[in-house]
């Protein structure tokens, strides 16, 4: 199995999947569709492109920090003239201005194996390291940390996120403690999927980005929480350069 990991990391992120007019929600973790279309913005692909290049895709998410929610209350358009009011579908202005709250995730680490094609992902890899359009974490307004590549290509990306990739949460108090829990999300049931694992049915699989057609159908997740080795964390003191050094591959 052939898969790239990425971490998506940074003071804010926003990962709408109900959005609608004045409120402008998050998901608790990395949309499909986001995602999505953060690759195809790297490749240069237009929004009137299908995305079809990225349907074999897999998702799997590690939940390295699940981050706090916040609300911003935005104002557009008020105590400006009339002409230069937010616009209307019909072509006018608006007389008043224009409310909105938009939520987001606050200090969230999420560590994301993806696999697929080895060609796609190879494409995927080159694009997200010399973007043509940078990516951001679900809103232009929500840049990645470094590094936003971990690994790839890489033969097997699953064992990496569950024994080698680096946790961004402090060591447990207890120093004898062996392992953390950490809760995963998978597109794909995992071959230990106990009987009672919660499951998710999102509406996040993208059929069209056009503006005037946005269409996505749903898919199911499958929530587990895995007991990983304790010492994949890291303390923050050492996180920036204990991340470059997996980035790199330098041994340890």
């Amino acid at each position: 199995m052939t898969g790239i990991l990425l971490r998506l990391a940074g003071p804010l992120q926003s990962w709408g999947e109900r959005s609608a007019f004045g409120v402008r929600d998050t998901a608790p973790f990395p949309t499909r569709s986001a995602l999505t279309g953060m690759f195809a913005a790297a490749e240069g692909r237009s929004r009137d492109q299908a995305p079809d290049a990225y349907a074999d895709l897999g998702f799997t998410v590690r939940i390295d920090r699940p981050g706090l929610r916040m609300v911003d209350f935005h104002t557009i358009g008020g105590g400006l003239p009339p002409n230069l009011t937010a616009a209307t579908s019909a072509g006018g202005h608006k007389k008043t201005a224009v409310l909105s709250y938009r939520h987001y995730l606050a200090d969230a680490v999420f560590t994301v194996a993806v696999t697929g094609p080895p060609e796609c992902l190879e494409r995927i890899t080159e694009a997200l390291r010399r973007p043509h359009w940078a990516p951001y974490l679900g809103r232009r307004s929500c840049p990645p940390d470094e590094p936003l590549v971990l690994r790839g290509p890489h033969h097997d990306p699953l064992t990496e996120l569950t024994t080698r990739a680096p946790l961004s949460v402090p060591p447990p108090a207890d120093p004898g403690r062996a392992t953390v829990p950490v809760e995963f999300l998978w597109d794909t049931a995992p071959a230990h999927l106990p009987e009672d694992a919660p499951v998710l049915d999102v509406t996040d699989m993208p059929e069209s980005f056009a503006p005037a057609d946005r269409r996505y159908r749903t898919r199911r997740l499958y929530r587990t929480v895995e007991q990983l080795p304790a010492r994949l964390c890291i303390e923050p003191c050492d996180l920036a350069r204990t991340l470059i050094d997996y980035a790199l591959e330098v041994p340890a």
